[in-house]
């Protein structure tokens, strides 16, 4: 972190510095981008999962399950969808359906973002597309992550209802709604019916 009047933050700075730390200092504004959903129903900032943390967890999910049911998908492009997932969150922010904001105007600003961030990469071209590869569930890999994305919110929400960090109940039906593999729902079902059983309190 720079402060005002650094050196370091001037344009000329800008313009020698590499295509990758600029994208990788965009990327981690997504550390710090708290979940919202999490926020609205009483989460204490201080125990809420951030964009990147999401991210991470459903890259692992993703990895861990497609060894185990999904073999003959490909798990490398999986782990790069699951990665790439959410960069469109990094100039659009965290929008859900509480926000009151058109689903098509909510893409529009998540793909400025990602081609923002990514096009000046080396490989730019071909990221920007396993994002939207993900976004309209175009291959068997993006299908799967999109149902990681809500069986991820199903275990988080687990771990909250274990912690007493507000309703949760809401999360469980939404991913359970969202998810068609029958595997993947009985994994939800089995955090929404476990109770603290099983889980390891933070």
């Amino acid at each position: 972190m720079t402060g005002k009047g650094d050196p370091a933050d001037t344009p000329a700075a800008a313009r020698r510095r590499s295509p990758l730390i600029t994208a990788y200092s965009d990327i981690c504004v997504l550390k710090r981008l708290l979940r919202q959903g999490w926020l609205r129903v009483g989460v204490a900032e201080e125990r809420c999962e951030s964009v990147a943390d999401h991210s991470f967890g459903v890259a692992l999910l993703s990895l861990f399950l497609a060894h185990r049911h999904f073999p003959a998908l490909d798990p490398g492009r999986i782990a790069r969808i699951a990665l790439l997932h959410e960069i469109g969150e990094i100039d659009a922010g965290d929008i859900t359906p509480h926000d009151g904001i058109d689903p098509e105007e909510k893409r529009r600003r998540e793909a400025a973002s990602v081609r923002r961030v990514l096009s000046p990469l080396a490989g730019g071209d071909g990221l920007i597309a396993l994002w939207k590869e993900f976004e309209e569930g175009a291959s068997p890999e993006a299908r799967l992550v999109r149902q990681m994305d809500k069986l991820e919110m199903a275990l988080q929400a687990g771990i909250y209802r274990l912690e007493g960090e507000g309703e949760m109940e809401s999360f469980f039906r939404s991913a359970e709604e969202a998810v068609t593999d029958p595997r993947l729902i009985a994994l939800i079902r089995e955090v929404r019916d476990a109770g603290g059983e099983g889980w390891r309190k933070k």
